[in-house]
């Protein structure tokens, strides 16, 4: 990924329309199945909209077949949280985003955090030293 070190399938899975009513869990697990077996390591989440169920269902899928964790990648964005109370890139709410994306996906780390999009009432000077 860049010059980060970090190697990456050339290929990611979206998870955003994966998790929906319309799609049953079974089959959402095996395409993710599928896609880990054919070497895809990327798996991007989000905490917005079907993302919560999304990344409650990917911390079950990793359970289940006991991936191990340098095995995958996880990437996640924050800011659209489903309660309006919570939303934004304060320095509290990146935190607590962040435990929480970790208890449903029942992982010690996130690989990548990406910013769902700019807050205006909360300047960027300072947001990467939490």
């Amino acid at each position: 990924l860049g010059k980060s070190g970090l190697r990456v399938s050339n290929v990611a899975l979206g998870t955003w329309s994966l998790f929906t009513p319309t799609i049953p869990s079974e089959q959402a697990e095996l395409i993710i199945k599928q896609a880990f077996d054919s070497g895809i390591n990327l798996f991007d989440l989000s905490e917005a909209h079907s993302g919560v169920r999304a990344e409650v269902e990917m911390g079950k899928i990793i359970q289940k077949y006991n991936w191990k964790r340098s095995t995958f990648i996880i990437v996640t964005k924050i800011y659209w949280s489903t309660k309006s109370e919570e939303r934004g890139l304060s320095r509290k709410h990146i935190i607590e985003s962040i435990k929480a994306s970790l208890e449903r996906l029942q992982v010690e780390y996130i690989d990548i955090v990406l910013i769902h999009r700019a807050d205006n009432m909360c300047p960027m000077e300072g947001k990467f030293y939490i």
